[in-house]
């Protein structure tokens, strides 16, 4: 059976609260935990730095899954890394040496990943997806939570999950953004394995642990060939 990932995304969650609603995520059975960062620049908000991942770390075993929404992240990687990031994913519209980027992460012992937001064409990381071991799709403009899930989206996670059974990539395919118990079963079945849900999980009406129960209850079983 195929197996999918959640992955709660704190910045939904009640920042007085940060450290009770990441240890609520993990025994609720998260997978990874996600952290946005923002520059203000790059995306029109201002969030988390290492010092948020370095706080997530010390009370949580959940690997962190940094998403890097900045410019010139690559003089970031290794603050986030020394801060306890496992993952950390960058942007293809922000690295013009996106091989050496990616290369960079992976010397760091982090795990490379690479993003695109809704209008940057999916061909565009062609080239670079086998240095990647996840590839996020955003399915909304990235900067702020909330945000309804843009349909177009399917289309690039079914066309990423033919390249990688065409042997081109065997990346995780990562959705973020309008991820919820409505949506998340269509962007399961277009291919993807790991969901970054903020409100579904953090701003559930019965608490984090129903949120991610809910989001689980709606995915497809699928048979791995």
């Amino acid at each position: 059976m195929k197996q999918y990932l959640i992955a709660p995304s704190i910045l939904a969650a009640d920042f007085t609260r940060l450290g009770e609603h990441v240890r609520q995520a993990e025994e609720a059975g998260a997978d990874w935990i996600h952290i946005d960062v923002m520059d203000g620049h790059f995306v029109p908000n201002l969030s988390m730095g290492p010092m948020i991942v370095r706080a997530c770390k010390e009370v949580t075993r959940v690997p962190l899954d940094v998403h890097l929404m900045v410019r010139e992240p690559e003089k970031m990687l290794a603050s986030f890394a020394e801060a306890g990031a496992d993952r950390l994913t960058v942007h293809i519209e922000t690295c013009p040496h996106i091989h050496r980027t990616l290369q960079s992460i992976k010397e760091l012992d982090a795990s490379p990943g690479i993003t695109l937001n809704p209008g940057t064409p999916v061909e565009s990381i062609r080239e670079v997806i086998s240095l990647a071991e996840t590839i996020l799709v955003m399915s909304v403009n990235p900067g702020f939570g909330g945000q309804t899930f843009l349909e177009s989206s399917l289309n690039r996670i079914q066309t990423l999950d033919q390249w990688r059974n065409e042997g081109l990539s065997k990346a995780l395919i990562q959705v973020d953004g309008g991820v919820n118990a409505t949506t998340i079963k269509q962007i399961a079945l277009a291919g993807a394995d790991v969901f970054v849900a903020g409100s579904a999980i953090f701003k559930h009406a019965s608490g984090v642990k129903a949120g991610i129960e809910e989001l689980r209850q709606e995915l497809p079983t699928i048979e791995v060939q």
